[in-house]
């Protein structure tokens, strides 16, 4: 079971959404696996992740407490691979995020290889979790879904707020941020890649998809023109 489940979209709109976890198991394979965690991560960078994620410390873009009003137009907006991985240093699930299907697939298909004796999880649409699923050579063990939203849909926020929110599974990024963030694209006051940033460092456990992200909030400002 994955929190990514609740991703809000259609199969379509995770065409560029793809996160592979590795997790040890608390009594059977937790022992000494920092490092299988850390070479996890290591075998995710030729393939060009987007995010990485470590739950304990956070992903790849990440909050300061050192930041004044100011920061806002000159601060570090740079993913930290190095960072996520050289501070693993306690069993916890941690993930890679990658925007198109190919690399997903090779990632992988050497994760496969390199058996790390860590359950693996997949999170995309069905279609995609399949194709790498067969790509690798491998048979998936179980398939979850999330059911959606029940009760008094007509309360949540808009489709597009609700993208953007729900890539945080642990519901950091809170819908008030999404519009503004959407309200400032569309007014010209932040670019789409400046604003990704912003709501990436709210996802404590970097499973946020910048890429997908930068695509909801071109779409929103495209709808207006």
């Amino acid at each position: 079971m994955t929190n990514t489940l609740h991703r809000y979209g259609d199969g379509e709109s995770f065409r560029d959404d793809y996160i592979i976890f590795a997790s040890p198991s608390k009594g059977k394979n937790d022992e000494a696996c920092v490092p299988k965690l850390k070479r996890f991560l290591e075998m995710a960078l030729p393939f060009r992740p987007v995010n990485i994620g470590d739950p304990p410390h956070g992903g790849a873009i990440r909050p300061s407490r050192n930041q004044t009003v100011g920061s806002h137009w000159h601060r570090d907006a740079e993913p930290h691979f190095r960072t996520v991985i050289e501070g693993i240093d306690e069993p916890a699930s941690v993930a890679a995020v990658f925007d198109n299907l190919q690399a997903a697939e090779q990632f992988l298909k050497t994760v496969k290889a390199a058996d790390l004796g860590l359950c693996v999880n997949i999170s995309t649409s069905l279609e995609g979790a399949r194709a790498c699923c067969k790509f690798a050579g491998i048979a998936a063990h179980s398939i979850g879904y999330s059911l959606g939203f029940e009760g008094k849909t007509e309360k949540l926020p808009n489709t597009q707020i609700l993208q953007l929110t729900t890539m945080c599974g642990h519901g950091m990024i809170s819908s008030s941020l999404g519009k503004k963030m959407i309200d400032w694209v569309k007014e010209g006051r932040r670019t789409p890649e400046e604003a990704v940033t912003y709501l990436a460092r709210f996802c404590s456990c970097g499973i946020f998809n910048p890429s997908r992200a930068k695509r909801i909030l071109e779409d929103a400002r495209k709808k207006m023109e």
